[in-house]
C-alpha cells in the first residue's frame, strides 16, 4: 500500500518542494531545480523559475525613489524583464512597477535623454536606449511623452530604435533547452545571479531570457477532447455516514504520513502538512490515540518552521503556508504565541500603505502568495480565515482594508471601480454579483460585451471566497454587496461542478479545483451562517446534508481517499491534498448534523 501511495504522490508533491530565498549572489540551483537537473529530468517549469527571480528583484527596490540597482540602466532592465515575464507585470500591479516607471521619467533631461546625472557620451546613449526600450513595453499615458522625447534624442545620436542587449536565443529547440538549463543552473537559491554588470541587471537579463525560452519551448495544446468521468449519484448524508467517511479518510492520511509529516518521500512539506493536520482535526474528540498522536507530532513540526518574522514556511507560498499553519496551530493553545506572530506576518503582507500602496491602487487591501507580486482573492480568503482563527476581530485594520480588494473582485459596478485596459481591451466590472480571481481578471475567462468591453466571468469558488471575506469583515446579510453575492450563489448552486466555467474550449474546466470549491463553499456558508439555499426554481436545499452526501459519494471505497479524476490541475490529482480538502469541507458541514 505504501508503495502505491508513493507512486501516486511523488509527481504531484515534487511541485510542492519549496525554493529557498535566504542567500544572495551565485549559489547552487534551488532544491527543486537542482533535483531535476541532477536526475536528468525535463526542464523545470520556467514560469516558477522566473517567479523566483522576480521575487528577489523586487526585494532590491529602493522604496524612496522606486529605482532598482541605484540607477537608470538597472531600473530599465528590471521593468523590461517584469513586463516580458510570464505574468506580464504592468504599472497597475503596484508600486514595484509604477514607482520604477516614475523614476525613469523623472530622470529625463530637457534634451530628452534619460540617464544618470554623471553619464556622458556613449554611456548616456546606452542608458537612454535601454530606458526607452523599457518605456516602450510599458506604453501608457504617463510614459508616452517621455518615450517620444527619448526617441527623438536617440535618433539625433544615431540610434533609430530603442533595444535591450539581451541574451542571444538559439534557433533550434535542443539548443534552446541547453541554454535554459544553463541559465537555470546559474541561479542562486534566492533566484538571483551575479555578474560583471551587477546582480540586478544580470538577474533581469536572465529572467527575460528564460521568459523568452519558455514561450519558445512550451508546446501548443491540441488533440482530442478529454473524456469526463461522471460524478456518482448522491443523496443527503446521515450523521453515521459522515462519521464513517471522516474516520476512513483520516486513516488514509495516517498511512501516507511520515511521523506526522506529509510530502515527497523524505521531503516533508509544511503547507501540505498544515492542510492535512487541519483535516485530521475534523475527527471528533476524543480522537483515537494514533490520530491524536499524529496531530500533536505534526503541529510540533510545523511550529519549528516558524521564522524570526513570524512566518511559517519553507521558502515559498509564504501566505498560503503560514495561513494554513495558523488554522492548524490555533486549535492548540500551547502554540498561541507562534500563532500571534504568524498573524502579524500575514498583516504585513497586505498591499497597503506599509508597502507603498494607496486605496486608489488596483490591488490595495489584497494579499498574494508572498512571492507572486499580484494579490488574489484565493490567497486573501485564506489569510482572512487565518486572521480570524488567530483571534482578529471584524474591525481589525487588515480585515477592513481587505474590503476594498473584495469589492474590486466582485461584479457589482456600484461598488467596483475597476477599469483597466489590457492589449487595447477595456476591462470593467459586470453586475451579476459574483466574483473573479482578482480585480479585472478571472480564471473562468471573460464575457465580451457588445461594445467590445470585457467583464471578468464570475465563478463558484471565488464567489464563495467573496462571501467568506464579507462575512469575516462583518458585513450584514442585508448589505447590498452581500445580497448581490448571495443572489449569484443561489442562482448557481451546484454540487457537480465549479459553476461559472464555459465548457466550449475545455469540457474539463468546471472540474478544475473541484475539491477546493467544495472546501471553500463549506467554509464560507458555515461562517456566513446560512442553513439553506433557495435556488431560482424555489427549491430549498439543506447544503450541509447535500454537500456531505456529495463528498461521501466520491470517497474511494478501497482506501478512503478522495482524488479529482477529471482534472488533476492545482494539485488535486494528489490524493493527500484532495482528501484534506474533502475532510475539512465535511468538518464545516457538521454543525446541524450532530
Amino acid at each position: 500500500m505504501m508503495r502505491l501511495i508513493t507512486t501516486l504522490l511523488v509527481p504531484a508533491l515534487l511541485a510542492l518542494i519549496p525554493l529557498s530565498d535566504v542567500s544572495h549572489g551565485a549559489a547552487p540551483a534551488p532544491p527543486a531545480v537542482a533535483t531535476a537537473l541532477s536526475q536528468g529530468d525535463d526542464l523545470p517549469d520556467l514560469k516558477d523559475v522566473v517567479d523566483g527571480s522576480v521575487r528577489w528583484i523586487r526585494s532590491t527596490q529602493n522604496p524612496e525613489d522606486g529605482s532598482y540597482g541605484g540607477g537608470v540602466e538597472a531600473t530599465a532592465w528590471v521593468l523590461y524583464a517584469l513586463r516580458e515575464s510570464p505574468r506580464a507585470y504592468v504599472a497597475a500591479d503596484g508600486p514595484f512597477v509604477k514607482k520604477a516607471l516614475d523614476y525613469l521619467v523623472s530622470r529625463q533631461a530637457k534634451d530628452g535623454s534619460i540617464a544618470d546625472p554623471k553619464a556622458e557620451g556613449p554611456a548616456k546613449v546606452a542608458q537612454t536606449r535601454v530606458a526607452a526600450a523599457a518605456l516602450s513595453v510599458h506604453a501608457g499615458a504617463t510614459t508616452a511623452p517621455a518615450l517620444g522625447r527619448a526617441a527623438v534624442w536617440l535618433a539625433k545620436n544615431g540610434v533609430n530604435a530603442p533595444t535591450m542587449d539581451g541574451i542571444d536565443i538559439p534557433e533550434t529547440a535542443p539548443e534552446q533547452t541547453k541554454l535554459a538549463m544553463r541559465l537555470v543552473s546559474s541561479l542562486g537559491k534566492n533566484g538571483s545571479v551575479d555578474g560583471i554588470r551587477g546582480a540586478v541587471i544580470e538577474t533581469s537579463r536572465t529572467a527575460h531570457a528564460l521568459s523568452v525560452l519558455r514561450k519558445k519551448l512550451t508546446p501548443e495544446t491540441a488533440g482530442e477532447r478529454p473524456q469526463i468521468a461522471p460524478l456518482p449519484k448522491f443523496s443527503e448524508a446521515t450523521q453515521a455516514e459522515i462519521d464513517a467517511a471522516v474516520l476512513k479518510g483520516a486513516r488514509f492520511l495516517l498511512v501516507a504520513s511520515e511521523d506526522g509529516k506529509w510530502g515527497a518521500p523524505g521531503r516533508p512539506d509544511a503547507g501540505l502538512t498544515a492542510m492535512v493536520i487541519g483535516a485530521l482535526q475534523v475527527v471528533p474528540e476524543p480522537r483515537p490515540g494514533d490520530i491524536q498522536t499524529t496531530i500533536d507530532s505534526g503541529l510540533a513540526w510545523i511550529a519549528t518552521m516558524a521564522k524570526d518574522d513570524g512566518s511559517i514556511h519553507q521558502g515559498r507560498l509564504k501566505n498560503y503556508v503560514t495561513s494554513a499553519a495558523i488554522m492548524a496551530l490555533s486549535k492548540d493553545k500551547k502554540y498561541a504565541a507562534v500563532v500571534a506572530r504568524a498573524a502579524k506576518f500575514i498583516e504585513r503582507l497586505q498591499a497597503d500603505e506599509g508597502e507603498g500602496y494607496s486605496e486608489g491602487d488596483l490591488y490595495y487591501g489584497g494579499i498574494g502568495y508572498g512571492g507572486d507580486e499580484r494579490p488574489d482573492l484565493s490567497n486573501l480568503q485564506m489569510a482572512l480565515e487565518a486572521l480570524r482563527a488567530a483571534g482578529a476581530k471584524e474591525d481589525d485594520p487588515a480585515i477592513q482594508n481587505a474590503l476594498k480588494f473584495l469589492e474590486r473582485c466582485q461584479n457589482r459596478s456600484e461598488s467596483n471601480d475597476v477599469e483597466v485596459t489590457r492589449k487595447g481591451i477595456v476591462i470593467k466590472s459586470g453586475d451579476d454579483g459574483g466574483a473573479g480571481y482578482m480585480p479585472g481578471d478571472s480564471k473562468a475567462g471573460f464575457i465580451t460585451l457588445a461594445d467590445g468591453t470585457q467583464v471578468p466571468r464570475s465563478y463558484g469558488s471565488m464567489t464563495y471566497a467573496l462571501l467568506k471575506g464579507f462575512a469575516i469583515a462583518g458585513l450584514k446579510k442585508d448589505d447590498p454587496r452581500v445580497e448581490a453575492c448571495w443572489k449569484w450563489l443561489s442562482e448557481n448552486y451546484n454540487l457537480d461542478v465549479n459553476p461559472g466555467f464555459v465548457t466550449t474550449n475545455d469540457p474539463l474546466a468546471p472540474y478544475q479545483g473541484l475539491f477546493y470549491y467544495f472546501h471553500t463553499m463549506a467554509k464560507a456558508l458555515d461562517i456566513y451562517g446560512a442553513e439553506a439555499i433557495v435556488t431560482k426554481d424555489e427549491v430549498s436545499h439543506d447544503w450541509r446534508a447535500e454537500l456531505a452526501g456529495r463528498l461521501v459519494s466520491m470517497q474511494s471505497k478501497a482506501d478512503g481517499s478522495w482524488v479529482n479524476r477529471n482534472a488533476p490541475r492545482w494539485w488535486e490529482g494528489n490524493p493527500v491534498l484532495a482528501t484534506a480538502y474533502a475532510l475539512q469541507a465535511l468538518g464545516a458541514t457538521r454543525k446541524d448534523l450532530k
